[in-house]
């Protein structure tokens, strides 16, 4: 199940743009257009609970004091490279929004019993062809 689509406040969402490392010989225009995207988590307008989720992810974009940093040089213009890194912070906060239902037990149904007892079955016969054919 997914929560309602929370929307990034972009007052919480700062861009610089800087020169991405790279091989000699890389386009000038894409290197120039990379942008590094800051997003403090503590500070922002998330409600508390998908706050938490973020501060306790297991993600190297995420650094230890509640700092989002991800990188966008795909692109060659820092409009698109913007619009990419922004829609990573979605749905990097989407993953961590999703609550997932319980999973309900439920019974074995007829066809997976009979087909348990018939795989038992035929184990059975098998380890019991294997002391015969040894004798």
């Amino acid at each position: 199940m997914l929560s309602a689509r929370l929307k990034i406040n972009l007052a919480d969402v700062q861009f610089s743009a800087v020169r991405a490392q790279g091989a000699g010989g890389q386009n000038v225009n894409k290197v120039s257009s990379a942008i590094h995207l800051r997003f403090d988590i503590r500070s922002s307008s998330l409600p508390e609970a998908v706050k938490s989720r973020l501060l306790q992810l297991r993600d190297q974009r995420v650094s230890a004091d509640g700092i989002v940093v991800i990188k966008a040089q795909c692109f060659r213009t820092q409009e698109k490279n913007r619009a990419d890194a922004l829609e990573r912070l979605q749905q990097l906060v989407e993953q961590v929004s999703r609550v997932d239902k319980p999973r309900i037990a439920t019974k074995p149904s007829r066809g997976s019993k009979e087909r348990r007892l018939k795989n038992k079955n035929r184990r059975s016969q098998v380890k019991a062809m294997r002391g015969k054919i040894r004798d």
